[in-house]
């Protein structure tokens, strides 16, 4: 499934929804020309009701985001991924901003903070490769059946 509901997020059920197809355009899931999911079939699988897909919809067309196309629904378009990318990055500085506040705060000076980040940065991707190494056996093993 393409989307999921938090209902403790905070925000609105169709923001979360916009907010995750955007991710999905700027992560390379869906790309320019990508039909999205209907209406009818998000709503379904979500149990929300389909005003609020059409919502999260509605919003993404103001922003051009996503586009239609007639008789067959609503496509990625194609100038979305460059402006999914802009506030992906823009999310992340604002959290990066916040974390060297706090890191400043601490006491952590810039070599101290280039440090955590680059044995955080290190670390994260250990984790991916030993996940995708288990994958990788799970589905060698899943096939030997």
């Amino acid at each position: 499934m393409l989307f999921h509901i938090e209902a403790g997020d905070g925000r609105p059920f169709y923001a979360q929804i916009a907010a995750q197809v955007k991710y999905a355009i700027a992560a390379g899931i869906l790309r320019p020309g990508d039909l999205v999911p209907s209406v009818r079939e998000v709503a379904k699988q979500l149990v929300v009701n389909p005003n609020t897909v059409a919502r999260a919809y509605r919003d993404l067309q103001v922003e051009e985001v996503l586009s239609p196309v007639r008789g067959t629904g609503l496509q990625v378009a194609a100038d979305a991924l460059a402006h999914c990318l802009e506030e992906r990055i823009d999310f992340v500085r604002g959290r990066l901003r916040a974390a060297i506040d706090e890191a400043r705060r601490s006491g952590l000076d810039a070599g101290e903070i280039d440090a955590v980040w680059r044995e955080e940065w290190a670390r994260y991707e250990q984790i991916n490769r030993d996940d995708a190494d288990a994958a990788t056996a799970n589905n060698q093993g899943g096939t030997r059946r």
